[in-house]
């Protein structure tokens, strides 16, 4: 059974309630029709409800059923806007900037996710990262223990035994372009929690780098062998290791030559890339070469889960993308 499938069967027994603040698009559209259709979710499309309803109707999509919010007229305009006034005021915020903002669909979507009024959120289809960013960053905030948000791929190989039969966790391959060791241990901390939530896997993490346990010096490897000590410090029981080579981390033989004694070498199923070129080369070459199917990225390290999309996606990954945030939400 394909890793999505799993997703999809996982987010059915479960029926979260995703915001999708960009309603009037014909892509969320499209895409809220199949998510109803195949129970993943309850949808809530965010936007002006006679603009959505003509959209709907204008690209033949039915939306019947599913609800629809308009932040301007809603009846929680007023308490959402409250909340925020009172989570910014410190920032120079006033109520009535805090009353103009509420009327933003993504900031209206991010305090339903809050307040517990949505269990998720997905957005990105005609806005920025940033768009979705900044409202996570000021209202829901990064979990516990972790000082950065960052995301992930899961990559599906076919005909591969490394990783768990051919699935690997990749990270920080789109946010972070070059995280500290403090940082670098957080995208592990978090890419764990998401290869166990999402895939229910035990994650076993390598933390990669040009060298396997002190067989380089260099300071781009003290950063990797650091991240790794803070991780281990935060999180005792997470089964990680690093410095590690890639063949290192993934294959048997290698591992048990170059790091006998590692719990984590030659088995590895998530791989902690040491900054973002390393990262978006890696996935891309696996996605291209290997023709690895590609689930992601899949945004983590927020208190709640939010996502983002590319702005040249399909319905068919909008699809995806909220039955993978219905999946974070069980928690």
């Amino acid at each position: 059974m394909s890793v999505m499938k799993k997703i999809w069967d996982k987010a059915r027994s479960v029926r979260k309630t995703i915001a999708l603040p960009e309603g009037c698009e014909r892509r969320n559209l499209l895409a809220a029709e199949k998510i109803t259709k195949e129970k993943l979710a309850e949808v809530i499309l965010l936007g002006n409800e006679i603009q959505i309803r003509d959209e709907a109707k204008k690209h033949g999509a039915d939306i019947s059923g599913i609800k629809i919010i308009n932040p301007e007229t809603s009846d929680k305009h007023e308490e959402y806007s409250k909340k925020f006034y009172e989570m910014r005021k410190s920032k120079g915020v006033t109520y009535e900037d805090a009353l103009l903002t509420m009327k933003d669909t993504i900031y209206y979507a991010t305090m339903m996710v809050k307040t517990g009024d949505a269990d998720g959120l997905v957005s990105g289809a005609i806005h920025s990262t940033g768009d979705l960013l900044r409202p996570g960053f000021q209202i829901i905030k990064t979990a516990p223990g972790i000082t950065i948000v960052s995301s992930c791929f899961v990559m599906e190989v076919p005909d591969c035994t490394f990783g768990d039969n051919g699935t690997i966790v990749f990270a920080d391959c789109a946010i972070n372009p070059n995280p500290n060791a403090e940082e670098l241990a957080s995208i592990a901390i978090s890419t764990a929690a998401t290869a166990k939530s999402l895939l229910g896997i035990e994650p076993r993490v390598a933390m990669l780098s040009f060298s396997t346990h002190g067989s380089a010096k260099h300071e781009l490897v003290d950063k990797v062998v650091e991240a790794t000590r803070i991780a281990k410090e935060k999180m005792p029981e997470l089964l990680i290791d690093g410095e590690l080579q890639l063949d290192a981390a993934l294959v048997p033989e290698v591992g048990m030559l170059k790091a006998k004694n590692s719990p984590v070498a030659g088995k590895a199923n998530v791989v902690i890339f040491p900054d973002l070129q390393a990262g978006n080369i890696g996935y891309k070459l696996v996605q291209r070469l290997a023709k690895a199917n590609t689930i992601g990225p899949v945004s983590q390290g927020f208190a709640l889960p939010i996502n983002d999309l590319s702005r040249g996606c399909t319905p068919e990954e909008i699809v995806d993308v909220v039955a993978i945030t219905a999946v974070q939400a069980i928690g």
